[in-house]
């Protein structure tokens, strides 16, 4: 199954920056946490290696690793990295998000 979920070269960029300087694989790990304003949470962490029942989406050589469960929240999201005046972060564009929150790390469907 492709196209599920995207990630974008900046996103695969940034990654494989954090990989390299952490000496780990660059595999990111998108899960979705109940919580946050809004209902659930976006969580990000670097992976030693994908589960087996992982959905595994990969873009110039960097992994995205998501599971079923969180999959189902996030499904035909993009995960960009984008730098602005509020930071720098990994957003993603979740068109199952009924609402978001003002920081943008929480949604609800």
């Amino acid at each position: 199954m492709t196209g599920l979920i995207t990630l974008t070269e900046n996103a695969a960029k940034r990654v494989a920056w954090i990989a390299e300087r952490q000496q780990k694989p660059a595999i990111l790990r998108l899960a979705v946490d109940g919580g946050g304003c809004a209902g659930f949470t976006y969580k990000f962490e670097l992976a030693a290696e994908a589960e087996s029942d992982d959905e595994i989406v990969e873009t110039d050589g960097v992994k995205l690793v998501v599971d079923p469960v969180s999959l189902d929240l996030v499904k035909g999201s993009a995960v960009d990295f984008v730098e602005d005046l509020g930071g720098a972060a990994f957003k993603v564009t979740n068109p199952n998000a009924q609402s978001g929150c003002g920081c943008g790390s929480s949604f609800s469907v």
